[in-house]
């Protein structure tokens, strides 16, 4: 338990979600992170079939857990989500070599989803997503066009008007940002070919 996190850690039951249809291109449940590479291994734990992620109390610190193939072109990911300290969580697809497109689901005061591509804003929309509560996110990366949809409702749709990033793998976040925590629960990632 990192400090300040608070002593009960007991979360709710992970939402049930329909599985994603589609060519599975990846999934993982987390018995292990052994399909993963991170860039800092202290980082990142498998607990209870989650993937926890925690950094210590500094602003602006970050790690990423990479996964599949810097070749992958259009897909979906989904994933289950839950921040326990902190604010960001999220995810980056088509990251290739070190760039990438980023959807942090916000919580505290921000309350949304931020789309971004390394430090330019995408897109952006309001939607609820409290702490210690497990959310589902959804992102679909479609030539230059990417969705995200949030425990089931589709909340953005935007293009990038550069579309350079076309093919890649995907990234887990923990990020402190400016608040100066992080801890994180990942679970049921699965990335499915789009058509």
């Amino acid at each position: 338990m990192s400090a300040g996190e608070p002593a009960s850690t007991a979360l709710p039951p992970r939402p049930r979600v329909a599985p994603p249809s589609g060519a599975v291109l990846f999934a993982d449940g987390f018995r292990t992170i052994d399909a993963w590479h991170p860039d800092r291994e202290e980082v990142w734990t498998a607990e209870d079939s989650a993937l926890c992620g925690r950094l210590p109390d500094e602003k602006q610190k970050k790690s990423f857990l990479y996964a599949g193939s810097e070749d992958w072109q259009d897909y979906a990911v989904d994933l289950d989500l839950c921040q326990l300290r902190g604010v960001d969580k999220g995810v980056v697809v088509r990251m290739r070599g070190g760039q990438g497109v980023g959807v942090d689901l916000r919580g505290g005061d921000y309350q949304d989803v931020l789309l971004y591509r390394q430090s330019l804003a995408l897109g952006r929309a309001k939607i609820p997503n409290a702490d210690r509560v497990w959310h589902h996110l959804r992102v679909e990366a479609r030539g230059n066009r990417y969705a995200i949809i949030v425990d089931g409702k589709r909340v953005l749709v935007c293009r990038d008007p550069l579309g350079s990033n076309r093919r890649g793998r995907i990234a887990l976040v923990a990020y402190t940002g400016g608040q100066g925590e992080c801890s994180v629960q990942y679970a049921n990632v699965v990335v499915t070919k789009l058509e």
